[in-house]
């Protein structure tokens, strides 16, 4: 059974940091690509980074380009997202998931993506 938790959420003041990790097990992840999502209430899950199976190449949506970092440790079998310079409006249920399509250009459709963990919240103070 294919398991991915999530862990570092939290409540951190605006301008604070916060370092996800989702740890996937069941599974090698070493050929997938990874991505992290977020929803928020009353809102779509929208796609907030991805990573290549190798780690060598990442994609951000707009919205937290040059303030997060994704990565990956595929001996540990973990996916980071290092947040920095958090915002009000990066509140949210943050999911990591993975896509196991090997061609092609990073996946930004949540619909793309075959395994999801549950989610840990992000809430970041004004």
């Amino acid at each position: 059974q294919v398991q991915l938790v999530e862990s570092g959420g939290g409540l951190v003041q605006a301008g604070g940091s916060l370092r996800l990790s989702c740890v996937v097990s069941g599974r090698t992840i070493r050929n997938d690509r990874m991505g992290w999502f977020r929803q928020a209430p009353g809102r779509e899950r929208e796609f907030v980074a991805a990573i290549t199976a190798s780690g060598t190449t990442t994609y951000y949506s707009d919205s937290v380009r040059g303030r997060f970092t994704i990565s990956r440790d595929n001996a540990k079998g973990t996916i980071y997202l290092q947040m920095n310079n958090l915002k009000s409006e990066d509140t949210a249920v943050y999911y990591c998931a993975a896509n196991t399509s090997t061609l092609g250009r990073l996946r930004v459709s949540a619909g793309e993506y075959s395994y999801w963990g549950q989610g840990t919240q992000v809430t970041v103070s004004s």
